[in-house]
């Protein structure tokens, strides 16, 4: 049963061609897993999203054994020109920049050693660094450009049932480049998994890194994602999250704004039905003086979905002239839908601009009744305000091919198909 789920040191003992030290640091970090077990409400940060809870109705049983399916190819979008990095069950399998001037970018399969420095007290974190042996180092040198989008194709194989995935991803964007990508998630299994990441991005100076996560389908996958970023001066970090789709799935993403006047936004548009549980945790954290932060995430919520929202800005005693902004909306649907939003401030500097707000309700009725004397059904006018609520982050993309391919799928979820 999953309720006592404990992973044997005999796992890390697979894991070849590492050293001693590295070796008993993963023994270490499978140790506190054990002990802590899927995180649960009794954790501050896990008190809207009871992983173990969560994870004992849904799973009998869980394995760490990686699928090795072998999947040659895959359909590309046609939407727009795009490179793209092809991921299986986490594996680096290929890549191609063929729009792009290749000397400048480095694109290699996970390097299995970790930083036996870093600790941590989240037990997802420990288990992935006692486990993760797939997943992928990108590296774009100093002074480089993409000329067109990077797609990062995330397919998950028909044979996954009750497994356990724990991959590890870097990007480092060096100075003066930049770098547009799209992190698509397409999911062939009808079972149950867990995906469980741990993201590493930095960005050097004076850098520019945007990312759009969306999913091709629904999924009974559970996701975790713990995402670590470094900022310094000048570089300009964008997120989008359109993580519709996913029956779990929790984004926990700390930012370190590092030196002075970069800047970092994060928006998300979610649409939530079928009793899909998703949370988006961050933590904003400005070290030094004159940099800025905008986050807005919506959600709708349908069918006995559940979103959570928890955002903590942090101001350093030091970082003067800090800007920061942060807002949560939710339309819940029905009665049985929910939504849960925890915004925190902890600022130590006088001189600053920071504000946070949370709001959520039901659909405008005078609304409704407006767009049927149109002409419209009840069910098209509600889809037309949803998609109205929505489109505020949608139209925030600059790319007109790009946001007609995020919009799309958006209202593909809105209508159910």
């Amino acid at each position: 049963m999953t309720q006592n789920f404990e992973i044997s040191s005999a796992e890390v003992d697979k894991i070849k061609k590492i050293s001693k030290e590295e070796k008993n640091f993963r023994i270490k970090n499978l140790e506190v897993f054990n002990a802590k077990g899927f995180p649960n409400k009794r954790n501050e940060d896990w008190k809207f999203s009871d992983l173990k809870e969560i994870i004992n109705k849904n799973f009998k049983s869980l394995t760490v054994n990686n699928t090795k399916s072998k999947v040659e190819k895959i359909n590309l979008i046609k939407d727009f020109e795009h490179n793209y990095i092809f991921l299986v069950n986490g594996h680096l399998i290929s890549s191609d920049f063929k729009f792009e001037e290749k000397n400048k970018i480095k694109i290699n399969s996970l390097d299995k050693s970790v930083d036996i420095k870093e600790a941590s007290d989240n037990s997802l974190v420990c288990l992935n660094r006692a486990l993760s042996t797939e997943g992928y180092n990108l590296e774009v040198e100093k002074n480089y450009k993409f000329k067109k989008v990077l797609v990062i194709y995330n397919l998950f194989t028909k044979d996954l049932k009750n497994n356990i995935l724990n991959n590890k991803n870097v990007t480092k964007i060096g100075e003066n480049s930049e770098l547009h990508v799209i992190d698509f998630t397409i999911n062939e299994s009808k079972n149950k998994f867990i995906n469980n990441i741990y993201e590493d991005i930095s960005l050097e100076k004076n850098s520019v890194f945007k990312n759009i996560s969306i999913q091709n389908n629904e999924s009974l996958g559970y996701f975790h994602k713990f995402s670590k970023n470094k900022i310094q001066a000048r570089a300009n970090y964008s997120t989008f999250v359109f993580s519709s789709g996913l029956k779990f799935n929790k984004i926990d993403m700390e930012f370190d704004l590092e030196g002075e006047n970069s800047n970092c936004n994060l928006h998300s548009a979610l649409f939530l039905d079928n009793e899909s549980h998703q949370e988006i945790k961050t933590k904003m954290n400005h070290l030094v003086p004159n940099c800025k932060s905008h986050q807005i995430v919506k959600k709708v919520l349908a069918s006995d979905a559940k979103g959570v929202y928890q955002g903590k800005i942090y101001v350093k005693d030091k970082a003067q002239k800090t800007d920061a902004y942060q807002l949560s909306k939710a339309l819940l649907l029905n009665d049985n839908s929910e939504f849960n939003s925890k915004p925190e401030l902890e600022i130590y500097a006088d001189d600053v601009k920071c504000s946070h707000g949370s709001s959520s309700g039901s659909l405008d009725q005078d609304s409704i009744h407006y767009l049927m004397t149109r002409g419209l059904s009840k069910k098209d006018s509600v889809k037309l305000l949803i998609k109205g609520f929505l489109n505020e982050i949608t139209e925030m993309i600059k790319s007109n091919s790009i946001r007609n391919f995020v919009a799309n799928r958006l209202e593909g979820q809105i209508h159910g198909s």
